[in-house]
C-alpha cells in the first residue's frame, strides 16, 4: 500500500467516524450503489437526506469529483426520497435532469436532499439539490414511475 494510499485510508476513517456522530448511517449497498458508495442516509425531521463521501477513486481527469458520480447520487437521493413518499413501494426513474452548479472534490462528503412536489397515480416527481460543505454543486428534477406489484 502506497503512502498515498494509507493516509486516504486514515482520512476516510476518521471521516466516516465523524459522519456517524453526526447521525449519518452507511445503507447497504446492493447493485450497482455498491460500486460508488457506500450511499449513507440521516432523517432530518419529516425528511431524508443522502450522502457520499468522495474519495480519490470518484475522480475525473481533472482531479475533480466526476459528474457522473454527482449524477448517480442525484438520481440515487431523489428515488430514495420518491420511495419514501409513496410508502417505500418499488419505482423507477424515467426522467433525470441535472443542473452542475460548482465542482466538487475528492474527499468532500456530497449530501443530497429533496422533496417531492407531485405525486400521480403512476408517477413521483421530485427536485433536489447535491451541497458539498454546504454549496451547491448541483440541482434536479427527477419522474419516477411506480411498478406494480403483479401477482
Amino acid at each position: 500500500m502506497s503512502e498515498h494510499t494509507q493516509q486516504h485510508d486514515d482520512a476516510s476513517a476518521g471521516a466516516r467516524d465523524a459522519l456517524r456522530a453526526a447521525g449519518w448511517a452507511e445503507r447497504e449497498g446492493m447493485g450497482f450503489s455498491a460500486h460508488v458508495g457506500p450511499i449513507w442516509s440521516r432523517q432530518e425531521g419529516d425528511a431524508w437526506a443522502y450522502g457520499l463521501l468522495t474519495g480519490p477513486q470518484h475522480a475525473n481527469r481533472a482531479g475533480l469529483v466526476h459528474g457522473g458520480l454527482i449524477a448517480t447520487l442525484m438520481d440515487q437521493g431523489l428515488s430514495a426520497i420518491a420511495w419514501e413518499a409513496i410508502q417505500r413501494q418499488p419505482c423507477v426513474t424515467v426522467q433525470l435532469d441535472t443542473h452542475y452548479l460548482s465542482a466538487a472534490r475528492p474527499g468532500q462528503f456530497l449530501e443530497a436532499r429533496g422533496r417531492v412536489t407531485r405525486v400521480t397515480a403512476s408517477l413521483v416527481f421530485v427536485q433536489g439539490e447535491i451541497t458539498a460543505d454546504g454549496q451547491a454543486v448541483s440541482s434536479g428534477v427527477a419522474i419516477l414511475k411506480r411498478i406494480r406489484q403483479r401477482g
